[in-house]
């Protein structure tokens, strides 16, 4: 697979040079506070729910909430992130989000309302993660800025996992979950305040364009843009599993609660430094030449599982995988050059909503596998399956590459947009 002709520099950018935008630290600052907010509201609301009713379900259902409702707002509210100006769309989200929080912080707010308060939280959430997106692609341009910026999103994103929880279980040793969440007020605020004053107004992405069809049908009927949201789509669907299925693993291996902590962890870790690796040392054309290859051996490392290791190995062959999935670095560059830029922004918001519910349904489904199955058998055919369907997916690249004249993205003229 050849790469296709870019402007990028002689060397890596490296983060550095990410940095070196103001616009960008406005985003990046703002991504991480809208991170704290929401980790802080899923543990103080589950806190929260659990106190008023003493119903572990319903505290359960705080986080699954999370996952749910990702699809409804992403395929109804797409458009919005393409016919109002960015900026304007993003500080919304953020003082919607906050009013809703602040809402949960009244006192006589019930335990329907707390729920259906955090639903909308959820459907609000993949438009801002869209358009935040779809802004990077304005603010750094389309290239291997653009790559490593959104990289970067997602290493916050990852190492929010890994401490998140954690400080939002310390935080309430000393303040109720009510205070918790006015915390969580705050940091939304913060964000839209960070948007507002740090970034330019630029117009619509739509403007002028009415005739063009909202939502998810324009997006899956380009040929290519389907075919590089199934390449985001399918492979998480299936690397959820060891995380969904981690407490019964370590209580099968007799770890306890620390064993079940660090197979938690290590998923993540290895991504982060997969993506550290990948964005900081490999120049733009080798990341898009590794893509597919990592693509295909990223699940491979489950089929380990088979074997019954113990709590050492299972947590290599996590990291291992998780290493892999710095597939998505070259799988950036091929979807903003591929998507039009008037529907980047819902093409974005599409793309968050589709990996935030294909991740639930795997989840959901590996609770199935695991109690047919078994937990080990489970987490192994996971990664049979997975890969088999991302070599299928990484042939249909090529073969779209082929017919494009080499470019993988299956775009004829990648440097249009």
């Amino acid at each position: 697979m050849s790469a296709p002709p870019q402007s990028a520099p002689a060397r890596p950018a490296g983060y550095g040079r990410v940095f070196a935008v103001p616009e960008f630290r406005a985003v990046f600052a703002a991504h991480v506070l809208s991170m704290l907010g929401v980790i802080v509201s899923e543990v103080a609301l589950s806190v929260l729910v659990y106190e008023r009713t003493g119903s572990p379900l319903l505290s359960a259902l705080t986080f699954a909430l999370g996952f749910l409702p990702y699809a409804l707002g992403g395929t109804l509210l797409a458009p919005v992130a393409d016919r109002f100006p960015a900026r304007r769309v993003l500080v919304a989200c953020d003082l919607v989000c906050a009013g809703c929080v602040a809402v949960m912080t009244a006192p006589g707010t019930g335990i329907g309302a707390l729920l259906a308060l955090r639903c909308c939280l959820a459907v609000v959430s993949p438009v801002f993660s869209g358009t935040r997106m779809a802004t990077l692609a304005d603010v750094l341009g389309d290239g291997d800025l653009f790559v490593l910026g959104r990289s970067l999103l997602r290493i916050v994103a990852q190492s929010a996992l890994l401490v998140g929880y954690g400080l939002g279980g310390l935080l309430l040793t000393v303040v109720t979950p009510r205070h918790a969440l006015l915390i969580t007020v705050g940091t939304f605020l913060a964000s839209a305040a960070l948007l507002r004053l740090g970034t330019r107004r630029r117009p619509a992405r739509a403007h002028g364009r009415t005739g063009t069809p909202p939502g998810l049908r324009t997006l899956l009927a380009h040929p290519r843009i389907r075919l590089l949201l199934l390449l985001f789509w399918v492979p998480p669907a299936f690397s959820v599993v060891p995380e969904a299925l981690a407490a019964p693993y370590a209580a099968g291996l007799g770890s306890g609660p620390a064993g079940l902590g660090l197979l938690m962890c290590a998923l993540p870790v290895g991504t982060v430094a997969g993506e550290l690796y990948a964005g900081a040392r490999l120049r733009p054309p080798a990341r898009e030449r590794l893509a597919l290859p990592l693509l295909c051996l990223s699940l491979l490392p489950y089929l380990g599982y088979a074997l019954g290791p113990g709590l050492a190995v299972s947590l290599l062959l996590l990291l291992v995988s998780g290493a892999g999935s710095a597939y998505t670095l070259g799988l950036d560059q091929w979807f903003v050059r591929a998507v039009p830029d008037e529907l980047r922004g819902r093409a974005m918001t599409v793309l968050s909503a589709g990996l935030m519910t294909v991740q639930g349904v795997g989840m959901a489904l590996a609770g199935v596998a695991a109690q047919a199955v078994g937990v080990r058998a489970a987490v192994a055919g996971a990664g049979a399956l997975g890969t088999l369907c991302s070599c299928g997916l990484a042939l249909a690249v090529r073969a779209a590459g082929r017919a494009a004249g080499g470019d993988p993205a299956g775009d004829r003229n990648p440097r249009r947009s």
